[in-house]
């Protein structure tokens, strides 16, 4: 340790009451975090890239400052889908400071793992008041049955109105329009369903059939359209 001659120069004066760090909430008890290991909670956050072209919804689970549990999942850019594969395989293994200062390739990655690091390291973790945290594998239920992510995905212009392209029940095959040509509700498919179905061995057009659905006043409907080619 070098000391300039100006500090060398100076006399002691006693620090006095230090109760070290704050502690903060870690899976049902207080923690004073000092180092990388005192790390635990399951937490979710998102990241943007530069041009704001698109984003990443990440979800880790740590362990005792290693990732144990990884869910990446991205929209808006094909390329981020190759830099998630990357990244499921990279931080699994890593302690959050190493994974913060890992290129994990794509910027809406690299910003969701600093804002998840943000909220780990400050005891504003999902699971900072669960006993013993979340289990391996909890990242998963975000996903619901099937396994598919959940997206939204709307469209609409001033001259033709709204149309409703995904909704997270699935993908949406008809909107349901009533005399005055307002949406009262919509049919889908759920993808993930009739993926299951198929592998399960069902022909693709009765697994179809099995996974479709609808929501709210569709049997009142004046006229169904496709909401991408009507």
């Amino acid at each position: 340790m070098i000391y300039s001659k100006e500090v060398e120069e100076m006399c002691t004066v006693a620090q006095g009451v230090h109760h070290g760090c704050a502690p903060i909430p870690e899976e049902a008890k207080w923690v004073q975090a000092k180092k990388v290991e005192d790390i635990s909670g399951l937490t979710h956050g998102v990241g943007w890239c530069a041009p704001q072209q698109g984003a990443c919804k990440l979800t880790l689970n740590v362990k005792e400052g290693i990732i144990q549990e990884a869910l990446v999942e991205t929209i808006g850019c094909s390329g981020m889908t190759h830099s998630a594969a990357m990244a499921a395989e990279i931080l699994p293994g890593l302690t959050v400071m190493e994974a913060l200062n890992t290129d994990l390739v794509c910027d809406a990655i690299n910003t969701a793992m600093r804002e998840l690091f943000l909220q780990i390291v400050y005891g504003r973790s999902q699971s900072a008041f669960s006993e013993d945290g979340l289990p391996i594998g909890a990242g998963l239920e975000d996903l619901g049955k099937g396994l598919r992510s959940q997206v939204g995905t709307m469209y609409g212009t001033l001259k033709k109105g709204p149309r409703y392209l995904e909704m997270a029940e699935g993908y949406v095959t008809g909107i349901a329009l009533d005399k005055d040509d307002q949406i009262i509700g919509y049919q889908f498919v759920n993808l993930g369903k009739m993926t299951d179905f198929i592998k399960k061995g069902d022909d693709p057009a009765a697994a179809y059939e099995k996974s479709k659905g609808q929501y709210g006043r569709v049997d009142d409907a004046v006229k169904i359209i496709d909401p991408r080619k009507e």
